[in-house]
């Protein structure tokens, strides 16, 4: 059941509890869930009930509220409703519905990445490698890990105790001689047949013990298993044992606390003050403490007090609405609905899933440690806003701005000699860089010179304010910038304010930033149309802040253009041939030992290779012919 808002005339559009009041003769006593919208239809808040009779009815009273209730009703002009069969439904629609409408008075978990994990592949000869995003490729994954770093590091030392190989099977199915990891004594070899599939799997298998948490037995197998070498005078096999073990002792002090009676489980822990809030996750798995990671969800504006319970249920029922959740989430404070989310998480996972509040033994000390990082992450967090707060104030200062900008957009461009050539936006505001934010363009113009910076850039900031315009074209959604920071002098202003021109935008501040005298880094010259060239001094803190987000510009820039170019090296003709994907493409490099001859076999010898049947050695052979 829906409801629109009222059509809109000259008259001031009614809003408040008296417009909520108007819905409740259209409502029942079902679950479901509630938007309520303001004048210009935007979502303020979406919410779900138990009985949406019930629920409304207390926003319909004009009295009792929370200043942030309040403001939110007195904004109101019109509701939509969704009735569900459950409450869980319920629950479940309004995380979907805040991640997609993200609405002003809804806390909003603002960093929703997906963690890496560690995949050991369905091979015969299995590949250890990182694997990011959803579980589409067959194997077994171990994880989620907090960072690419903690991914990185137990891969390393994986690497040296276990000795699997992390080569694409591509690269393993093709090698004659060993690799430099078999050389440094990183991997076992299988490529050549150092040894055999059944000694393989028994490091495959130990890997997976390690990786599960059964490590205790498995160092006592490789002491013993050391100390018999040493008596048989088999020293070189007992240095290597001697090595694994050390680097299982390695990976297990990277790993810090490693708790006994807890296997798998992620903490969470939330600290507010000032308005603001950090929640800090720990992940526990196999007994083994795989990182942490810190989230500031928002939370209103500051002045409305928002409670521990909502501000939790809200980042679970986030965080988890596209990650699987542990079979146990220890949390600092109660959710406000913690048995609904229990059951709406265990509907999802299809097992069970506990919501729980330590109050004594290793589980509290867990949550305990992960409130306090919360609490030293939320004060550094603080600090450093503080001191952004003071850099932007001198930004606008420095370049004459009506206030400190909330949002600077920084472009820049990356080619060599026109090719591969790619724009780079970054975004900085008040928290420091906003990473989610930052945009890549594929430099399409045809019609442009190899090499001209002037109308790549003017490409770039054309498709950028086309599309702001299109999408949000009262700026009431943020993404407008209040400066623009361009890589270049004089020309490429007057480039840029040719495009904005032209797309009708003339009231946002750019600036360009130039290497000044001799290129000399701390020598920038900033450019303003109709304005002469100016410089700041050389220990300017602002100086050094314009330089450093230039400077992450240029990086973003330059990393998306090796990208693309190391795509279109790895290439061949082979990709664009329908019905030929990664596995005939390797068969056919194989048999033929290059896309080259590929294209110049003839259609008996493309039938000869495994895998090509006759209709499709017909279309590769036409696709290449047809083309000459």
């Amino acid at each position: 059941m829906t409801s629109d808002a009222p059509a809109q005339d000259a008259t001031p559009v009614p809003a408040g509890h008296e417009v909520i009041q108007s819905y409740l003769r259209l409502l029942d006593g079902s679950p479901g869930v509630y938007r309520m919208l303001d004048e210009k239809g935007r979502v303020l808040y979406v919410g779900k009930a138990r009985n949406l009779k019930k629920r409304v009815s207390n926003y319909a009273k004009p009295t009792g509220h929370t200043a942030r209730i309040a403001r939110m009703i007195s904004q109101t002009t019109s509701m939509m409703f969704l009735t569900t069969k459950t409450e869980t439904e319920a629950l479940l629609l309004e995380q979907n519905l805040i991640k997609q409408l993200k609405p002003h008075f809804n806390v909003l978990l603002r960093d929703d990445k997906a963690f890496p994990q560690i995949l050991l592949t369905n091979h015969e000869f299995p590949q250890i490698k990182k694997h990011r995003g959803a579980r589409k490729e067959k194997g077994q994954y171990f994880g989620p890990f907090a960072s690419a770093d903690a991914v990185n590091r137990t891969l390393n030392q994986l690497q040296k105790v276990f000795l699997l190989r992390n080569c694409t099977d591509p690269m393993f199915e093709s090698r004659t001689r060993p690799c430099l990891q078999f050389q440094i004594k990183r991997c076992a070899g299988p490529c050549v047949g150092k040894l055999s599939n059944d000694d393989y799997g028994e490091l495959v298998s130990e890997a997976v013990n390690f990786l599960s948490g059964r490590t205790t037995k498995m160092q006592e197998e490789l002491a013993a298993e050391m100390q018999a070498a040493s008596e048989a005078m088999a020293f070189e096999r007992a240095a290597m044992l001697r090595d694994r073990i050390k680097a299982l002792t390695q990976v297990q002090q990277s790993q810090g606390i490693n708790p006994r009676t807890v296997g798998e489980a992620d903490v969470v822990a939330l600290h507010m003050e000032g308005g603001q809030a950090c929640v800090q996750v720990f992940f526990i798995r196999a007994h083994q403490n795989w990182g942490n990671r810190d989230f500031y969800p928002r939370v209103g504006n500051g002045k409305d007090p928002v409670s521990a319970g909502e501000v939790l249920q809200a980042f679970v029922g986030q965080f988890y609405d596209q990650k699987e959740p542990p079979r146990l989430i220890l949390v600092s404070d109660p959710l406000d609905d913690q048995d609904l989310m229990e059951e709406a998480l265990s509907d999802r996972l299809g097992r069970k899933v506990e919501i729980a509040v330590p109050l004594r033994g290793e589980k509290s000390e867990l949550v305990a440690n992960a409130h306090r990082n919360a609490r030293e992450s939320l004060a550094r967090k603080m600090s450093e806003t503080a001191t952004q707060a003071r850099l932007l104030k001198g930004v606008a200062e420095a370049f004459a701005l009506k206030a400190p900008p909330n949002r600077i957009e920084v472009y820049d461009n990356s080619h060599i000699q026109g090719a591969h050539a790619v724009g780079g936006m970054i975004v900085a505001g008040p928290e420091g860089f906003l990473k989610s934010q930052y945009r890549k363009f594929n430099i399409k113009g045809d019609d442009l010179t190899p090499g001209d910076d002037f109308g790549m850039m003017k490409e770039v900031l054309k498709r950028r304010f086309k599309r702001l315009i299109k999408e949000d074209p009262t700026r009431e959604e943020g993404h407008w910038p209040d400066l623009l920071l361009i890589d270049g002098g004089a020309g490429q202003v007057s480039a840029v304010h040719e495009i904005m021109v032209e797309m009708g935008v003339t009231d946002i501040p750019m600036v360009g930033v130039a290497k000044g005298v001799d290129r000399d880094h701390g020598k920038e010259e900033f450019h303003r149309r109709n304005q002469r060239p100016f410089a700041l001094q050389r220990n300017d803190p602002v100086l050094y802040f314009i330089q450093r987000m230039r400077d992450e510009a240029h990086r973003f820039a330059i990393g998306t253009h090796r990208a693309k170019r190391a795509k279109a090296q790895g290439a061949t003709p082979l990709d664009e041939v329908p019905g030929v994907g990664a596995t005939r493409k390797r068969a056919l490099l194989q048999h033929f030992g290059s896309a080259k001859a590929v294209s110049r076999a003839g259609l008996e010898d493309l039938k000869a290779v495994d895998g090509i049947s006759e209709s499709l050695a017909e279309t590769i052979y036409g696709f290449f012919h047809d083309r000459a």
